[in-house]
């Protein structure tokens, strides 16, 4: 399966493609789309660029799904509403492409990536290099999105043993090696 993880932002939109295999996770690519803060190119602009960047990625790479990271709201309430809007083109994008998208929060990423989400960029980045065996740093929003890629596959994966559990119990009933049911 090949996901493409994303870490929204308006200024720079990271997005990191990995190809999973059973419990290998392998890198493919990642890099951002930006829009330059410094342009003078009105917001809808903006979100063209991000959503056109997305759908060049998706059509390149043809990955199976994305997973996104979910926003929360910041300390500026302005760049909060902002964010969302660059999260929503992008979502649209994904959509528009037939994907079917996950979301996790950082915390999650964090969490999956480097073991505890109070993890640092720089501690995301070093854990994604040696996850995926890179020979250098991604770049802090390629890190990130790369991040998201690899919790999905591990969400996915426990995902899949969860549904395999649940097709052995069948219908919320157990089945005992008795053949009993209760």
């Amino acid at each position: 399966m090949r996901i493409l993880g994303i870490d929204p932002g308006l200024r720079t939109t990271g997005f990191g493609v990995v190809d999973v295999d059973g419990p290998r996770v392998g890198y493919i690519a990642s890099g951002v789309i930006s829009t330059q803060a410094t342009d003078t190119r009105a917001l809808p602009e903006r979100l063209k660029i991000l959503f056109d960047g997305i759908g060049e990625v998706v059509q390149r790479y043809q990955p199976d799904c994305a997973s996104v990271e979910i926003v929360f709201v910041n300390v500026n309430p302005q760049s909060t509403l902002l964010l969302g809007q660059a999260r929503g083109a992008l979502l649209t994008a994904l959509v528009a492409n037939g994907l079917p998208v996950h979301e996790y929060t950082a915390l999650q990423m964090k969490q999956a990536v480097a073991g505890h989400g109070r993890a640092h960029k720089t501690q995301i980045q070093e854990m994604v290099k040696r996850l995926l065996q890179l020979p250098g740093l991604p770049g802090p929003d390629a890190a990130d999105a790369l991040g998201m890629a690899i919790t999905h596959a591990h969400a996915g994966t426990s995902m899949a043993r969860m549904a395999a559990a649940d097709s052995i119990i069948g219908n919320g009933r157990v089945s005992y090696r008795d053949g009993r049911r209760r």
